[in-house]
């Protein structure tokens, strides 16, 4: 999966006001192709696992507390360079400083309700990927 495959969760305030499909058009036509996608409902156990890195951040409770307001969705993406090309095209973590065009600068509400996640390493990618999908529910080629 490294370099290929990455992660991305369309947040809870995305997917309430409906941004889902055009944040996938927009991946897809940044060379994205959708690999696993699935609608969820996170709990406060499993968003507090998934976020652990950031446990002693002062934003963590915040995070933990917003990502279970709502349902959201996990993707696997692939294309080349997928962790980097993602972190482009979706933007900076606050939509005020995020080039035009990206995910965030069209969707995100603000720095903490952003749109959407992206993984920040291939280590990080396939270890998320896991943390939402089985191997089985991955599509090969």
């Amino acid at each position: 999966m490294a370099g290929r495959r990455t992660l991305t969760i369309i947040k809870p305030d995305a997917f309430a006001n409906g941004k889902s499909g055009l944040i996938i058009a927009l991946l897809e036509k940044s060379g994205f192709r959708v690999k696993s996608a699935r609608v969820m409902h996170l709990t406060m156990a499993q968003a507090g696992e998934f976020y652990a890195v950031h446990r002693e951040r002062g934003f963590y409770g915040e995070l933990v507390e917003f990502m279970t307001s709502g349902p959201c969705m996990p993707l696997i993406l692939e294309r080349d360079d997928a962790v980097g090309t993602l972190r482009t095209v979706i933007g900076a973590t606050d939509p005020a400083e995020a080039a035009e065009g990206t995910v965030r600068k069209l969707y995100a509400e603000s720095k903490g309700r952003n749109a959407i996640h992206a993984s920040d390493s291939d280590e990080n990618a396939l270890r998320e990927a896991g943390f939402f999908f089985a191997e089985s529910d991955v599509l090969a080629g």
